[in-house]
């Protein structure tokens, strides 16, 4: 359902619907079943790398994005490509990705996210960067498609979101996109200071 909603909220001229696998590949179907726009695998995950956005160097998750990662030349050269995924993060892998499918021969590179833009650290067991890592949270839709390097950039609402999910908002926590979380929070340096504790009790 979060595909559906996403398509109708931000449709797109394009020739192909391009899953970012494997956490896309749900939302890029119902995108794909809204739209009418043919859904086709144009990225293959090496499965034995892990987590892009964890990586704690910027140099590391770009490398580990194009080792983890590769594009399909014969599905999107010379074609309008659609890329759909579940969240954007820090926007390092999205915007490795974008570039992959350009230099395979896309014409045109729209970006859909079926999650509204994430501008909170999660306090609960996810594991996301602080606030000043996260693209949306110190970026506007408009400077983050521009990082990434498309045409179009659309997010999920978090209307959208509720409604295609619960449709009650007080059924789960959406903190991480609406900043309204269900309790009081620790500050970041906390947060850091927590996970650097258990790194090192991890090495002992």
């Amino acid at each position: 359902m979060l595909g559906r909603y996403l398509a109708r909220e931000h449709p797109v001229d394009a020739d192909l619907v391009v899953p970012v696998p494997d956490s896309g590949v749900p939302a890029a179907t119902g995108f794909a079943e809204e739209s009418g726009i043919p859904l086709k695998i144009a990225l293959i995950r090496n499965h034995y790398v892990g987590r892009t956005f964890i990586h704690p160097v910027q140099a590391g998750r770009d490398a580990k994005v194009k080792i983890k990662y590769n594009a399909v030349r014969e599905v999107v050269a010379g074609r309008k490509v659609v890329m759909v995924d579940d969240s954007i993060v820090r926007g390092t892998t999205s915007r490795g990705l974008v570039n992959m499918i350009r230099q395979a021969g896309a014409t045109e590179v729209h970006f859909r996210v079926a999650s509204p833009p994430i501008v909170g650290p999660c306090y609960y067991g996810i594991d996301t960067p602080n606030r000043e890592e996260l693209i949306a949270a110190t970026h506007s839709v408009a400077e983050i498609a521009a990082y990434l390097g498309v045409d179009s950039l659309g997010y999920l609402s978090l209307e959208g979101m509720v409604e295609s999910s619960a449709g009650d908002p007080t059924r789960f926590c959406h903190a991480c996109f609406s900043t309204q979380y269900p309790t009081p929070v620790p500050s970041d340096s906390a947060k850091l200071r927590f996970e650097s504790a258990a790194a090192r009790a991890q090495k002992a």
